[in-house]
């Protein structure tokens, strides 16, 4: 992350040159980039924040970011177990590292200045109905509009390139398999690897697990699972090393459940392809997320011990919960509730976010298409 901020940082006078070349009616800008809005108001060029975290996510963490609260945070569903605290301390209370006296850290002075700079709205991936209220309570704390633009989740496409993954899906039963993958940023520990793998083991539900090693990390996944692991699973699980394609799989009829590091991105492609979520979040907003997709009916959560430790019978309980056992069929109807709000909202709530951008654009003197710089 401190990479990618430096990187952002540099390409400021590029950045500014751009502006001045191209002349843009608006840009649209991420929350690492505080000088965004800073520099297009001064060629009198609106901006607008595009937030890609959730909105209770990011209430919490503005909330518990506030040297003072006045009050307590109004959500009790949404908060942070002891060791989830500890281990995202960094979000919120300042290190040596970060400079200034102003008491924030440096994505929080970011973040504030991205706030600050907005014009009259800022953009979230979200949807009223899951987030309504979190999305109103951000409007209220900084005095702009927050409009949801919608889970901004692409169709899955037709697969030709997975044939193996894909017909060992068709050969199970409908709702009966789980998926289990934990997007490209953060990997598994070795120890919560074998918990993971263990837990399925003991769940006796289909499986089909995808896993990544870090970049340098010459393991195979011999090395990584249980001795003896593969064999023992057989035909009921199937390990994918690398990638494989998400959406596809999640559309997949025979997918009964999503076990997810809850990013905010995959709760939304779960949600839009009516798949209930076991969430095991690792860090950031994630175990925010988790909360969100529980008090909302549509997953459950592998709870951690007070160490922050999966356990294998944990893994195993819930995936049973939310795929084998009866209690899954709510989730399951749930779930696909949400995936047909999503898709009945999709151009409707794209031309709602166009009108509030075009809202704030100089006038146009020609039928031109407004030119957006993002």
């Amino acid at each position: 992350m401190s990479t990618l901020k430096n990187a952002m940082d540099m390409a400021r006078p590029s950045f500014y040159h751009i502006l001045t070349t191209l002349k843009p009616d608006l840009v649209i800008y991420d929350f690492l980039q505080p000088w965004v809005p800073t520099m297009a108001a001064s060629l009198n060029i609106p901006s607008v924040l595009f937030l890609t975290p959730g909105a209770a996510a990011g209430s919490y963490l503005f909330h518990i970011g506030k040297k003072k609260p006045v009050s307590e945070y109004p959500f009790p569903a949404i908060y942070l177990r002891d060791y989830e605290y500890e281990r995202n301390r960094c979000m919120f209370e300042p290190t040596e590292e970060d400079e200034g006296n102003d008491g924030f850290t440096d994505t929080q002075r970011r973040v504030n200045g991205c706030i600050d700079g907005s014009s009259q709205i800022i953009l979230i991936k979200s949807i009223r109905q899951l987030e309504g209220k979190y999305i109103d309570y951000l409007s209220s704390v900084h005095n702009k509009r927050y409009v949801p633009v919608g889970p901004l989740v692409r169709s899955p496409e037709t697969e030709t390139e997975h044939l193996e993954i894909m017909d060992w899906l068709n050969s199970k039963e409908r709702c009966s398999t789980v998926f289990a993958s934990f997007g490209t940023e953060y990997f598994l520990s070795k120890e919560e690897t074998e918990e993971l793998a263990l837990g399925l083991e003991l769940s006796k539900v289909n499986f089909l697990w995808v896993i990544r090693f870090p970049v340098g990390q010459n393991m195979n996944l011999e090395e990584a699972l249980p001795k003896d692991f593969l064999e023992r699973v057989g035909n009921r699980g199937k390990v994918v090393q690398g990638w494989a394609p998400q959406l596809t799989i999640l559309s997949h009829w025979s997918i009964g459940g999503f076990v997810s590091h809850c990013g905010w991105s995959s709760v939304m492609e779960g949600l839009k392809l009516g798949v209930p979520i076991i969430g095991m979040p690792m860090h950031l907003d994630q175990p925010l997320n988790a909360k969100l997709i529980v008090d909302a009916g549509v997953g459950e959560e592998v709870v951690r011990d007070k160490d922050g430790n999966v356990d294998r019978h944990e893994v195993a309980k819930v995936i049973r919960e939310v795929v084998a056992e009866k209690s899954g069929q709510r989730l399951r109807k749930k779930a696909r509730e949400f995936s047909e709000i999503m898709k009945s909202n999709g151009e409707r709530e794209i031309d709602e976010v166009v009108k509030e951008l075009l809202n704030l654009c100089k006038p146009i003197t020609r039928q031109d298409s407004v030119e957006m710089l993002c």
